[in-house]
Formats: structure tokens, sequence, C-alpha cells
């Protein structure tokens, strides 16, 4: 895990995609494998709206090419398939991304699998790994204004209401988000996260 440089702010971050193992879960990189279940999970209208980059319909060649964009060194960030660790079962993906206000956390969770923590259980994993990984001050997130389940998980992350902005979704157009943000010294004093 590397970061490219010593002043984070307004830097774009590198971070090598270690796997990582929770309670329920094993974050790893997408690997070709998990086409047909990234296909028939992320083909879903709801969860294509609560996005911005994901597109409806999602075929498998839509997969394909996010598996492959995913393999490519990228400049910043880290993305992960988010599977079940007794079954292998592909059940979502998460990720780091850096944007204009730093690096943001994203994550979307397949609809069979919602209501049984697993988001929050992904998030608590690339929130510890984004403050170990590099030395950010802060971490971001957004949601739509709409989207109450991905709120409760951000709150239990412990970020903190920030302000409004917009989101261009592929799918909705233009549409209100509210931006979180978790600052290092919050993070550190969380981090056992209630384990």
């Amino acid at each position: 895990m590397v970061a490219e440089s010593e002043d984070f702010e307004g830097e774009s971050l590198s971070i090598d995609c270690p796997v990582l193992v929770t309670e329920r879960l094993v974050l790893r990189p997408p690997h070709a494998d998990d086409a047909a279940e990234l296909a028939v999970l992320a083909d879903n209208r709801r969860i294509a709206e609560m996005l911005g980059r994901m597109p409806h319909p999602y075929g498998e060649a839509e997969a394909r090419a996010f598996i492959a964009r995913s393999a490519e060194k990228q400049a910043a960030g880290a993305v992960y398939a988010v599977t079940l660790a007794d079954s292998g079962a592909f059940i979502g993906c998460a990720g780091l991304n850096s944007t204009e206000r730093g690096l943001e956390l994203g994550y979307w969770i397949g609809e069979p699998y919602w209501k049984r923590g697993y988001a929050t259980e992904a998030a608590h994993a690339l929130v510890d790994l984004a403050f170990r990984a590099t030395a950010i001050n802060v971490l971001h997130v957004s949601c739509r204004v709409i989207n109450p389940a991905s709120r409760r998980v951000i709150h239990k992350c412990g970020f903190q209401y920030s302000g409004q902005g917009m989101l261009n979704s592929i799918v909705a157009g233009q549409v209100p988000v509210e931006r979180y943000r978790l600052d290092r010294k919050t993070w550190v004093s969380l981090r056992t996260w209630g384990r």
C-alpha cells in the first residue's frame, strides 16, 4: 500500500489492493469469474439509480468491461468484489475512489443480500484501509437523499454530515446527494467498530 505524495490534500492516492477479510466477508479484486454474478446483481434499476456510474440495463458485456477497468493499474483508490467468506458468492462491489474532494468511499450490495449488514461490514473494512494505507486526513462519502439504507451505513461508520450537492447519475440524471466526511482523529477513536 503506497501513496504517491506526502502531502495528500488534492493529491491522487494509489492503494495496493490487498485482500480484506472480515467476520463474514472477503473483499478482493474483481476477476473474470465474477462477470456472470456481477451482471445478474447489477442489472437492477433500484441499485443503478443510487449510483453515479452504473448503467442500466447491465449485462455481461458491462460486467466484463468493469472487471477489465478494475484490473488496470489505477492512479488512485482501490476496487473490490464483495464476497461471502463461507461460500465465496459474489454479493456486490465496494471501493475507494479519488474525487475532486479527495478519497471517497463507495459501495453497493445486490438486492438479495440487503438488510444483513454486509454494506456496513464492507464499509468498515474500507474505511480502515483508507486510513491505514494512506496519510489522508479526511475520507468522504455521499448518498442519494432518498437512500436511507446507505445513510445508516454512513452513520454506523462514524461519518459526519458536511453538506449537500448534486450527482450526475447515468440512470437518474442530476440528483441531490448528502455529503459526509470522516476525519482521521474520529476514525482513531472509533476504529474498534464495537466488535
